[in-house]
């Protein structure tokens, strides 16, 4: 197995593939990492993709990893939507750049990722039509609804956010062109594969399951590509086996 330290523009990456595998037109999982995590963090998911005959890019996320300007995490949370994104725009940099070297042809590509990583990769949905499948690992839809609560929180707390109420409303606008509760008809029906801990402190797991149940219906005539695995006991942390569930059903999904 091939695990590479590389630069796609400006974005750094880790490419990991099966050595048989190098040059070959294979499908393609780009996964991001959660907040304040980096693409090394996510090896465990790259290498049980790969041994399925899957090419994955682990990239650093803006501000994070290799990438990291030297901010506390008050400061990183402040910038948590220029983040996110950053990684949704810079996720079609490295499609473009699949295709301009020749790695994707006719294979399918995959999205996913860890928290901040899963709200990417739903983010993505509503802009990439070239998406074939997503894992969501404790991620949320709703970006205006999370983007007010996390506000409301800090400000309960007693911090004073250097925004204007008029900035407020400017970045809810941006949010909600992102927003798949907003427009859930861009799931087209893909597959797409949620797991989320039912204790989840961090990402609170009742707004992405009333998502799922709104937009099960849309599945009926394939139920097997809608799929929502709930622990009972988790909080904010993938087990091992949710993480193994998660990359063989979307390995499953990409090598159809």
């Amino acid at each position: 197995m091939i695990i590479k330290e590389e630069q796609w523009g400006t974005i750094p990456i880790l490419h990991i593939v099966e050595d048989e595998f190098k040059e070959q037109d294979v499908p393609v999982v780009i996964f991001h990492h959660g907040f304040t995590s980096a693409k090394e963090h996510n090896l465990h998911y790259a290498y049980n993709l790969a041994k399925q005959g899957v090419r994955v890019l682990l990239p650093d996320a803006h501000l994070h990893g290799v990438r990291d300007e030297g901010l506390d995490e008050v400061q990183l949370a402040l910038r948590f939507w220029e983040i996110v994104m950053t990684s949704i725009e810079e996720l079609g940099v490295l499609q473009q750049e699949l295709r301009d070297r020749g790695l994707v042809k006719t294979g399918k590509i995959g999205v996913g990722g860890t928290s901040m990583g899963g709200i990417v990769s739903l983010g993505s949905l509503t802009l990439y039509k070239w998406i074939d499948a997503t894992i969501v690992m404790m991620g949320a839809p709703g970006f205006v609804e999370l983007a007010k609560a996390q506000i409301g929180n800090y400000e309960d707390a007693g911090y004073k956010l250097p925004v204007t109420d008029a900035e407020k409303e400017q970045l809810f606008a941006g949010l909600a062109t992102l927003d798949l509760t907003k427009q859930s008809a861009s799931l087209g029906k893909r597959p797409i594969y949620f797991w989320h801990g039912k204790k989840d402190p961090t990402v609170p797991y009742k707004p992405t399951y009333a998502f799922y149940k709104s937009v099960k219906a849309d599945y009926a005539d394939v139920p097997d590509r809608l799929v929502f695995v709930t622990d009972k006991q988790a909080a904010h942390a993938v087990t091992r086996e949710g993480m193994l569930g998660a990359v063989n059903w979307l390995a499953s999904n990409l090598n159809e």
